[in-house]
């Protein structure tokens, strides 16, 4: 038996007092309480409130009509995405294999529909109603054609509200988009979108797309520095830091290929994987099991009880 084993096994011959664990947990759990309730009501939450489209139709109204019309053109990214959502784009791929095709379309998503058209079907404006009775009688051809040409006048102005929106030239487009608008900033929207898969409002799937369609959203998101380039996944809202631990994780997307790659999710979440096997079998994988033995970092670590046990 070792030195080391015969340290491990030896009966304690110092001095003893009695000890009573229940009486120190409680004690403890009670100045813990104490403490972070005091915290909070001090310092309150780090987190701000959710973005709701609410919130986005009154604060940007000019980018929430433009994005209603992207929607409507099919043009935004949610529209393009591809699955799970549509089959609009080929989505992440690994080498030859096409994984968000592989998973397919499980959770359908019709963003000139969804987000547009089935909500303004709610709307007790008379005029929008027409509007949106026009939109559904007319070809696709006719759609697309009112729908570029708006957005091309938007796009000139630099803002919806100084686009003329008099005569047929973009047929009920301005009047859908104005009639959305006003859903949006009573609150309806927010309500329509989240109960179109359950009556629960618990399904945040469809306003979440249509806010990250928008520049409103994306622009919050800056002002936080939560960008994948701003190392965001290192940052909680404000200033309050966030989780360290991530840090492995977002770090590749700093870096080439990965950082200009359409496929870095995919490609950096294998790299993880690999990374996190070889620290599973480190122990196992050969010379690399040795390291700890040629490199005793942990008698630095554990000096003392080395010292005082002569090893």
């Amino acid at each position: 038996m070792s030195k080391e084993r015969n340290v491990d096994l030896a009966k304690w011959s110092g001095p003893k007092r009695p000890y009573d664990l229940v009486k120190e947990f409680v004690i403890a759990l009670v100045v813990v309480t104490v403490l972070i309730g005091g915290i909070s009501a001090i310092l309150s939450s780090p987190d701000e409130p959710a973005v709701t489209l609410q919130e986005w139709a009154n604060k940007a109204p000019s980018d929430f009509i433009t994005t209603t019309v992207g929607e409507l053109a099919g043009t935004t990214i949610s529209a393009s995405y591809g699955p799970p959502y549509n089959k609009a784009g080929e989505g992440l791929k690994l080498g030859p294999f096409k994984l968000q095709k592989l998973a397919g379309v499980t959770i359908p998503v019709n963003p000139a529909v969804d987000f547009v058209s089935d909500p303004l079907a709610f709307s007790k404006d008379v005029a929008v109603l027409a509007a949106l009775a026009q939109w559904k009688a007319a070809p696709e051809a006719q759609q697309s054609s009112w729908v570029e040409k708006y957005t091309a006048a938007i796009e000139k102005a630099g803002d919806p509200g100084k686009v003329e929106t008099a005569g047929d030239t973009f047929g009920p487009v301005p009047t859908m988009a104005s009639g959305l608008l006003a859903l949006a900033q009573s609150n309806v929207l927010d309500g329509l979108l989240t109960t179109t898969v359950t009556p629960y409002p618990s399904d945040f799937t469809k306003p979440m797309l249509f806010l990250a369609d928008g520049g409103y959203f994306d622009e919050l998101g800056a002002a936080q520095h939560l960008h994948g380039d701003q190392w965001g996944m290192m940052n909680e809202t404000g200033s309050y830091p966030g989780q360290s631990w991530l840090w492995l994780f977002s770090l590749w997307y700093q870096v080439e290929p990965f950082k200009s790659s359409e496929n870095a999710d995919a490609e950096i979440f294998l790299m993880i994987m690999i990374l996190t096997l070889a620290f599973v079998f480190m122990p196992k994988l050969p010379y690399i099991n040795r390291l700890p033995r040629l490199i005793p970092i942990h008698r630095l670590i554990w000096r003392k009880y080395y010292r005082d046990n002569n090893l």
